[in-house]
């Protein structure tokens, strides 16, 4: 546990000093001072490492999509949001799960209906959580949700601004979300318990908390797929690279 010496004789008052790599207590009394040194343990490591990476393709954006009912709120061309890539290549949207690796992922995943697109486009929600929906828009926007068994999870109308309805997602899969009255819309909801992290704008993404060992990551984007299984081995404390090529 650690060490007490005597140091001799002390009429001082009470001190106390710590040094660097260990405590060291000393204690004067008016009879004598005794000085206790215990050892401080070396930091353990840090339990799980990170994976960052940048996902990037050589596919194109896809055209404007052409409006064809409430131009003057939609516009009378919207971006196809199935492919967000920019000039370098990097691209957006693309789910990354450690499988196997169980989180608390969030319970809710906001939508909003804003000039007739989902935002935002994919999102990642837990089991049994919810998917609360809203609209900006001054039309009428009938949300329905299936999953991939194409069970009908539920079908929503928003008819007016702002209006907020809430629905339960249940089981582990990816959701899809479309308009009844916009039918170009398109949502995702990725619906796991496991360990997962989604690209940005600039293609990167970064998965914190990975348990130590070597990893196969399963990724997932709308309309492209993995070029090849993307492994990484992760050590406790540090940090791993993972860059993701994906295509058509």
């Amino acid at each position: 546990m650690g060490r007490i010496s005597l140091m001799g004789i002390s009429r001082a008052g009470a001190a106390a000093a710590v040094t660097a790599g260990a405590a060291i207590v000393t204690m004067a009394a008016s009879a004598a001072t005794v000085t206790v040194a215990m050892a401080v343990p070396a930091a353990a490591p840090r339990a799980g490492g990170t994976i960052v990476g940048v996902v990037t393709t050589a596919a194109k954006a896809p055209p404007p999509l052409r409006v064809t009912i409430d131009p003057d709120v939609c516009g009378q061309t919207l971006p196809d949001d199935s492919i967000v890539v920019d000039a370098a290549g990097h691209l957006a949207g693309v789910v990354l799960t450690v499988p196997g690796v169980r989180v608390a992922a969030p319970s809710e995943a906001p939508v909003t209906n804003d000039k007739c697109r989902f935002g935002p486009r994919v999102s990642l929600v837990r089991p049994n959580g919810t998917v609360a929906m809203t609209s900006k828009d001054t039309v009428l926007h009938t949300m329905h949700a299936a999953a991939a068994d194409t069970r009908v999870l539920f079908n929503v109308s928003l008819p007016i601004p702002n209006m907020k309805i809430s629905k339960p997602i249940d089981k582990p899969g990816v959701v899809m979300l479309t308009c009844s009255t916009h039918t170009w819309m398109r949502g995702y909801l990725n619906v796991t318990d496991e360990l997962a992290g989604m690209s940005g704008a600039d293609g990167r993404f970064r998965i914190d908390g990975v348990p130590a060992g070597t990893h196969e990551l399963r990724v997932w984007h709308e309309a492209l797929k993995s070029a090849a299984p993307v492994k990484v081995t992760v050590r406790d404390g540090e940090t791993a690279s993972a860059d993701v090529v994906l295509v058509k």
